[in-house]
């Protein structure tokens, strides 16, 4: 790896949007919509100059969705089974075709898409996309011609629960019957809503084998089914390959094909590996620079997903959840066992404080203070080799205040309406994309963001080896976390506070251990901060050893000391 991989996701439905008088539940025409012309070389060109390698456009599939677009014999979805109104960006009804939301001309709607893709090389940078391979909307309906060798379901045995070949699971001689919750939606209780039937029902997307899912169970998304047949023991059936497995390789070399770059593979762990394996491998002999990102939760299967071919893995269970507890007050020395835990894949995993499944750190459901995220995201940046995503808004201290629909009030973006990211529209500025409009507040936690995505792409970072210090600190404050990053040339002393209140003097302990594991050819050291910007100061590795390295944090902060080798 030549360069530390910094994803910047966004929702294009929010990103280019401008109106900011959004109506809970409100239409396409009473919200608006962002659109992928608002993404034009300016935009994208600040993204990189904020830090960003990669950007993972989120929502571009079509989806099944409330607006219709009938002269392009697009028609809105039952509403019984679409969340929101805009509709789930994962509940995909056209894997061969984009959501005519998107588009300013929704007859040129892929056009749009590839100019997009243009304009992201053109600046250098790489463009992600979802693959959604586990389940799709209720209503799949591919009307594209690259789609139709790939119809879903086309020769399916419905009266079969399982069958290799069948793309779906079913429940013969049981009719679908949707949670009583969704009657009561606004979109439903419109005079255009009928009732909605599936006979036979098939299984929910969330691996739910019931006609009756629940209001909490991804109840708009069907199944799909590669093979596993989940009636006896989800004995394995691959040999010859099921259809599913044909579909979805045609799916992303189509993508790929046409320039994107990457794809984040949603719930991949819901998907066998042996199927990963196959199809990453096979579409690699033809597109070998593709970046695979797995979405995986269960850290027993993050071993065998990372040998069946995926490039990076979410660290969601270990990394953000214990992140997350440490902002909240949990002893910061709990990150040490996060990393311990991964037996060596530590480069692997994708590191985030945020994306489109999670609470705000701003949010009041959350820390309730955006400043709370700067040492989490110093750490999370510098500590190994792997990749780091910010999401839109983040790095402008977006609190997610209230209802836009579906969702509520939870602490997070919608992804299921048509409505607007505050802190974020401030900054596009209408496409002028600048801080003149941000708070003061918003300026400098974004200039922080910025720094930090700066730093970590320094070499001690990149390429450097990690060397936890908290074992030879035992006796510090709980709420100080500290690591070293060295080459055999340079050293990158990294301390962070997570406490809210209270300022952290301390002296680092660094233990002959790692004067032992690094032996360095020189002495004589020179040490800097990257954050305030101290004028350097020599020393030796002898004076470090016997006094340690003296800090002082205030709260929410971190620090970073470089300790060069002197000519």
């Amino acid at each position: 790896m030549n360069t530390k991989i910094i994803i910047y996701q966004l929702l294009v439905r929010l990103a280019g949007n401008t109106h900011t008088n959004i109506k809970p539940w409100g239409t396409i025409q009473e919200n608006g919509c962002g659109k992928f012309g608002d993404l034009d070389k300016q935009f994208l060109q600040k993204v990189k100059e904020f830090g960003a390698t990669h950007i993972w456009f989120t929502g571009v599939l079509e989806h099944a969705s409330c607006s219709a677009y009938p002269e392009q014999g697009i028609h809105g979805d039952n509403p019984l089974v679409v969340k929101g109104r805009a509709g789930s960006p994962y509940a995909i009804k056209d894997y061969f075709d984009v959501c005519p939301d998107l588009a300013r001309n929704p007859a040129t709607r892929m056009a749009e898409f590839e100019s997009l893709l243009e304009r992201c090389h053109y600046t250098g940078l790489k463009a992600i996309i979802d693959f959604v391979p586990n389940h799709v909307a209720r209503k799949y309906d591919c009307d594209q011609e690259a789609g139709k060798e790939y119809r879903f379901g086309a020769g399916d045995q419905t009266d079969k629960a399982f069958h290799k070949d069948n793309n779906f699971y079913y429940l013969p001689g049981e009719k679908l019957k949707l949670p009583d919750e969704v009657y009561s939606l606004p979109t439903s209780r419109e005079n255009n809503t009928h009732d909605f039937s599936e006979d036979p029902a098939k299984a929910t997307g969330n691996d739910c084998f019931s006609s009756t899912p629940s209001y909490n169970d991804w109840y708009e998304t069907v199944k799909l089914n590669y093979g596993v047949n989940i009636h006896d023991g989800g004995s394995r059936h691959f040999d010859p390959l099921p259809d599913t497995w044909r579909i979805m390789h045609g799916i992303v070399r189509f993508w790929a094909s046409k320039g994107v770059d990457g794809f984040r593979c949603d719930m991949a762990e819901m998907v066998p590996a042996e199927f990963w394996q196959w199809m990453i491998a096979k579409v690699k002999q033809e597109f070998p620079n593709l970046v695979f990102i797995a979405e995986i939760y269960n850290p027993d299967a993050y071993r065998s997903y990372h040998q069946a071919g995926f490039d990076f893995l979410y660290d969601k269970v270990g990394f953000y959840n214990t992140l997350k507890d440490v902002m909240l007050g949990a002893p910061a020395g709990r990150i040490t066992t996060v990393w311990q835990s991964l037996g060596g894949m530590d480069d692997a995993m994708l590191r985030f404080l945020e994306n489109h499944d999670e609470e705000r750190i701003a949010s009041h459901h959350f820390a309730g203070n955006a400043q709370a995220g700067i040492p989490a995201m110093a750490v999370a940046a510098t500590m190994n080799k792997g990749p780091l995503m910010v999401y839109f808004g983040q790095e402008t201290g977006e609190k997610a205040e209230g209802s836009s629909g579906f969702s509520g009030d939870d602490g997070k973006t919608t992804i299921f309406d048509y409505g607007r990211v505050p802190s974020f529209q401030k900054w596009y500025n209408h496409g002028n994309c600048n801080e003149e409009k941000l708070s003061r507040e918003e300026q400098k936690i974004r200039q922080q963001y910025r720094q930090i995505l700066q730093v970590c792409k320094e070499e001690v970072f990149v390429r450097g080896h990690f060397y936890d210090l908290m074992w030879a600190n035992t006796g510090s404050h709980p709420c100080l976390y500290a690591f070293l990053r060295w080459t055999k040339k340079q050293v990158a002393l990294v301390a962070a506070n997570f406490s809210h209140t209270d300022a952290v003097e301390a002296r680092i302990s660094i233990p002959g251990h790692f004067l032992q594991l690094m032996a360095p050819e020189k002495t004589k050291l020179y040490l800097s901060s990257e954050t305030d910007h101290k004028p350097l100061q020599q020393t030796t590795w002898d004076s470090i050893m016997q006094h340690g390295i003296n800090i002082v944090l205030d709260p929410m902060a971190y620090a970073i000391i470089e300790l060069t080798h002197s000519e």
